[in-house]
C-alpha cells in the first residue's frame, strides 16, 4: 500500500515505516543507521537527504573527536575544525566551535606567553584583560588577573631586593630594608629573609666599626657582642683578641712605666700573653730598655755609692 497525495502515490507505506525506524535510530544515536539507496522517487529523495544528514552527523562527530584529541590531549591549540562542505545551519555549528576554541586557546596562550617571560626572568610583560575588544570575564578575567599580579609582586620582589642589595652590599649604606606590599607565602618568607640579612649585616657592620673607631680613640674597652656564625665568628674572635691583647699589652706597658719611671722599682718586665708579630717586638723593645734603664741605674748607684764610701776603683761599664 502506499500513501496517497490528490490520488498519486508518493512513498510505500513500508517505505515510511523504514524511515520511522531509521529517524528513531538516529535519534538515539544510532552512528550506523541508514536508508536503503535503491529506493526511487519521492522515498529515494527522502532516503538520500536522510542519509546525507547522518553524514554530516558522522563528519561532525568525527572532526569534534579529532579536535577533542589534538587541541585537548596534543596541546595543538592552532588546530581547528575544517569541514568545508558544511553549508548553513552545519557551517554555523563549525564556525561556533571554532571560536569557541579560539576564546578557550587566547587566554591559555596569553597565560604561557606571560609566564614563559617570567621563566626567562623577564617581568615587563602582562596578560591583556581583552581580547579583539571584548573584555575577558568569569575566569579568564580572574586568571588573568590573577597572573598579572603575581608579576607585579615579583617585579615588586626583584626590584626591592636589588636596591636593598645594591645600598648595603655596593654603596655601603647599612640599615635598608626591603619593602614589598601584599607579598604572602614564600614571596614573605623571602622578603623577611632578605630584610634579616640585611639586618644582621648592618648590626655586624656597626659592631665592628663600634669597636675598631674605640679602638683607634683609645679606648680599649668595647669588645664586639653580636651573635654570629661563621666567618663573621672567625673575625668577631679575631677583632675581640686583638681588642685583649692590646689592652694587655697597654696595661702592662703602663704598668711598668708607673714602676721603674715614677715608683722607681726597677727590673719590672711587661708580660703579654699570646702575642706575636709587632706586639711582641713592642714588648721586647719595653722590656729591653726597662731592662737597660734598670741596669744603667743600678750601675751609677753602685759607683756614686762606692765613691761615697770612699772607693774610688769602680767605674760605670754599662
Amino acid at each position: 500500500m502506499s500513501v496517497l497525495e490528490e490520488g498519486v502515490a508518493v512513498v510505500p507505506a513500508d517505505h515510511l515505516n523504514a524511515m520511522l525506524l531509521a529517524l528513531h535510530a538516529l535519534r538515539r544515536g544510532d552512528p550506523d543507521v541508514r536508508l536503503p539507496f535503491h529506493w526511487t522517487g519521492v522515498a529515494g529523495k527522502l532516503a538520500d537527504a536522510f542519509n546525507e544528514v547522518v553524514e554530516q552527523n558522522a563528519s561532525m562527530a568525527a572532526e569534534l573527536s579529532r579536535l577533542r584529541q589534538v587541541v585537548g590531549k596534543e596541546g595543538r591549540l592552532k588546530q581547528r575544525a575544517a569541514l568545508p562542505e558544511m553549508r548553513g545551519f552545519w557551517g554555523q555549528q563549525i564556525d561556533c566551535i571554532n571560536a569557541l576554541i579560539d576564546d578557550l586557546v587566547h587566554p591559555t596562550s596569553e597565560a604561557a606567553r606571560v609566564i614563559g617571560a617570567v621563566a626567562e626572568g623577564d617581568l615587563t610583560k602582562s596578560m591583556a584583560l581583552e581580547v579583539d575588544n571584548r573584555p575577558l570575564q568569569g575566569e579568564f578575567l580572574h586568571t588573568a588577573k590573577t597572573i598579572n599580579r603575581m608579576v607585579e609582586q615579583l617585579g615588586d620582589f626583584s626590584a626591592e631586593v636589588t636596591r636593598v642589595a645594591r645600598e648595603v652590599g655596593t654603596e655601603g649604606k647599612l640599615g635598608g630594608q626591603a619593602k614589598v606590599k601584599g607579598v604572602a607565602g614564600t614571596w614573605k618568607d623571602l622578603t623577611d629573609s632578605v630584610n634579616s640579612m640585611a639586618g644582621n649585616l648592618t648590626d655586624q657592620v656597626r659592631n665592628i666599626a663600634d669597636v675598631t673607631t674605640a679602638v683607634a680613640q683609645g679606648d680599649l674597652s668595647k669588645k664586639i657582642e653580636v651573635d654570629v656564625k661563621g666567618e663573621f665568628l672567625t673575625l668577631k674572635n679575631t677583632i675581640n683578641t686583638m681588642v685583649d691583647q692590646l689592652r694587655s699589652f697597654a696595661s702592662e706597658v703602663t704598668r711598668v712605666a708607673r714602676e721603674v719611671g715614677t715608683e722607681g722599682s726597677l727590673g719590672g718586665q711587661a708580660r703579654v700573653e699570646g702575642v706575636s708579630g709587632t706586639w711582641k717586638d713592642l714588648t721586647d723593645s719595653v722590656n729591653s730598655m726597662a731592662g737597660n734603664l734598670t741596669s744603667q741605674v743600678r750601675n751609677i748607684a753602685d759607683v756614686t755609692k762606692a765613691v761615697a764610701a770612699g772607693d774610688l776603683s769602680k767605674k760605670i761599664t754599662v
